[in-house]
């Protein structure tokens, strides 16, 4: 089937210097043969996407809404269940990110369950390793391999959507590597655990966290510490998530006069697939740009 690629229409979606090529494969390859997909949450609803892109008979669907930051208090509904008990294969980040998962176990014990971060070494137990392009790479990988087990007539297309959206995430982490080598080594300050893999893979000295968990307000205590850290350590920036209220990190700007920015772990985004596909690539862009204007 891979000589099928060089003779049917590619489909480029550019998004700002990053371009990803996708093979639109002929619907008659797999006729009556459908294969439905659910993913957990939003990153691993875009890289489900990405994989899948062009491939007739394949339908990506997403447990949380696009717009849900957190997981934490996430219960599945009864469309959720509806759904699952119609699913060929759950994609999950896993790492003890979704803690429903029990529940899906109980309540749709056919489903086949994939851990898409299945085999990447985590730090400290956290699991935000799709924050991290090598992270998001290898998630793409094991959601081409998982899909291909599930669905061997369409494992080529699958490979080969994986390896091209591959290639968009490693451009664009050797473009960030290059602009954000000269703050190597500089201390950040975020709104919580997401940024740990981010800030190894580029060189960042990440001092210390506002909050542990999102919604789990520090207490007068921890944001005097935090104070002390930012002083101690002349952080020169603090980053909230556009997917919370900054307020902990504005009172810690108060007192310190350091500046709040804002990083997009990329857990909402569009729902749409046309415009979720290049929403991680997006995001990444923009924190570069945040990124620059906090550190300079």
């Amino acid at each position: 089937m891979r000589n099928l690629i060089a003779n049917h229409l590619k489909i480029k979606l550019s998004v700002a210097l990053v371009s990803v090529v996708f093979v639109l494969w002929p619907a008659h390859l797999w006729a009556n043969q459908s294969l439905r997909v659910v993913t957990s949450f939003y990153p691993v609803y875009v890289a489900a996407l990405n994989v899948t892109a062009g491939v007739p008979g394949v339908e990506v669907s997403n447990l949380a809404s696009p717009h849900i930051g957190c997981l934490h208090d996430y219960q599945l509904t009864a469309g959720d269940v509806r759904r699952l008990a119609d699913a060929d294969i759950l994609l999950v980040n896993g790492a003890g990110m979704e803690p429903f998962l029990g529940k899906v176990a109980q309540q749709s014990p056919k489903v086949r369950v994939v851990e898409v971060s299945e085999g990447i070494p985590l730090l400290e137990g956290n699991p935000h390793v799709w924050v991290s392009l090598e992270g998001a790479r290898r998630q793409t990988d094991n959601i081409a391999a998982a899909l291909a087990a599930a669905d061997p007539d369409r494992a080529d297309a699958f490979r080969a959507n994986a390896a091209a959206y591959n290639a968009a995430l490693t451009a664009l982490e050797e473009k960030m590597r290059t602009a954000l080598a000269p703050y190597a080594g500089t201390p950040i300050v975020t709104f919580h655990e997401a940024f740990p893999y981010f800030a190894r893979d580029f060189g960042l000295d990440l001092a210390g966290v506002i909050e542990r968990e999102p919604g789990a307000e520090p207490s007068a205590r921890e944001l005097a510490d935090t104070v002390k850290l930012v002083r101690a350590r002349q952080v020169k920036a603090l980053f909230a998530e556009p997917q919370f209220p900054d307020q902990s990190a504005q009172v810690v700007a108060r007192e310190t006069g350091v500046r709040v920015y804002s990083l997009d772990p990329v857990v909402t985004g569009p729902s749409d697939p046309a415009a979720a596909r290049g929403a991680y690539l997006q995001a990444m862009e923009k924190n570069l740009e945040v990124l620059q204007e906090a550190l300079r």
